[in-house]
């Protein structure tokens, strides 16, 4: 490429990184919020301070050249360092307001937080949340949330923990389905209902395992891997599912099983970063969500 060299800036070096991991204009401008057109315009500014082409257009999408795969470490180097900038800045923000970003499971975030966010909007009015349900880990370093709801103990460094409660869980299976089969009063019995479990994810396989289940893949008639979907199939009698009592208790659905095994309780910790955790938003949002989610 010819012409006059433009500084190699972080607007481009961000646009370039977001086109090298989702491999296409549509999808990076989408995860940056830009319009396509400005992120091309972007693309090509930076191909033009480095002095050659950083990506080829194949029927797959784009593709790095070896210039553009030798950049790629490097501006992931700059966006952690940016993040990192970001978080230490933001936790010296002083207001009692502005947007906190909550990740949880998908299964807590329909049953348990709407009521719990809609209570904290009406005490906190000025503090404004954005939730995002996920079944991945999400990057605290990188702020992709301000605050993580864990079924388990983070392990960051840099990252505060506290563990809220330890949740009871149960099995619960619609009326007619124990209409049909009966009420388990043995192990036996109980193995013999119908069961939704997960599809290609193995978590309640070792669950089942730990509780003396010893059961393959195929036990499990109907298997989804979204856990609110999941719940939905519990509810709707395709078979019987563990989940929280917190949750599974107040679904009118379902009943528990008299006769079970004693499942493992559920550990549910906060996590946010150590340099945001001061700020006072994030720490009213944190105090509230451990004083509701005993």
């Amino acid at each position: 490429m010819t012409g006059t060299r433009n500084s190699l800036d972080w607007t481009y070096i961000r646009a370039f990184l977001a086109v090298a991991e989702t491999g296409s204009l549509t999808a990076a401008a989408q995860q940056l919020g830009q319009s396509q057109p400005t992120l091309g315009r972007h693309i090509k500014a930076a191909e033009a301070a480095v002095g050659a082409e950083l990506f080829l257009r194949t029927p797959n999408g784009l593709q790095l050249t070896d210039i553009g795969r030798m950049m790629l470490e490097p501006a992931r180097d700059m966006a952690g360092a940016s993040a990192r900038l970001e978080t230490l800045a933001a936790g010296r923000d002083t207001r009692l307001s502005g947007t906190v970003r909550l990740t949880a499971s998908v299964v807590v975030s329909n049953e348990t937080l709407p009521q719990i966010i809609a209570d904290l909007r009406i005490a906190e009015p000025d503090i404004e949340i954005e939730l995002v349900p996920s079944d991945t880990t999400e990057n605290l370093i990188f702020r992709e949330a301000d605050i993580a709801i864990r079924m388990f103990r983070p392990t960051q460094l840099d990252i505060v923990t506290r563990k809220i409660a330890d949740r009871p869980m149960a099995l619960y299976a619609t009326p007619g389905l124990l209409a049909r089969y009966g009420q388990p009063d043995s192990l036996e019995q109980l193995q013999a209902l119908p069961f939704v479990g997960f599809d290609r994810s193995d978590l309640i396989l070792r669950y089942f395992r730990e509780t003396g289940f010893d059961v393959t893949r195929n036990f499990f008639g109907v298997r989804c891997d979204d856990q609110a979907t999941f719940w939905k199939l519990v509810c709707a009698g395709c078979g019987v599912g563990a989940m929280q009592t917190v949750i599974g208790d107040a679904e009118p659905k379902v009943s528990r099983l008299d006769f079970q095994s004693e499942l493992p309780a559920l550990s549910i910790w906060l996590a946010a970063h150590q340099a945001l955790y001061q700020s006072p938003r994030i720490k009213r949002v944190w105090d509230f969500l451990a004083e509701r989610l005993v």
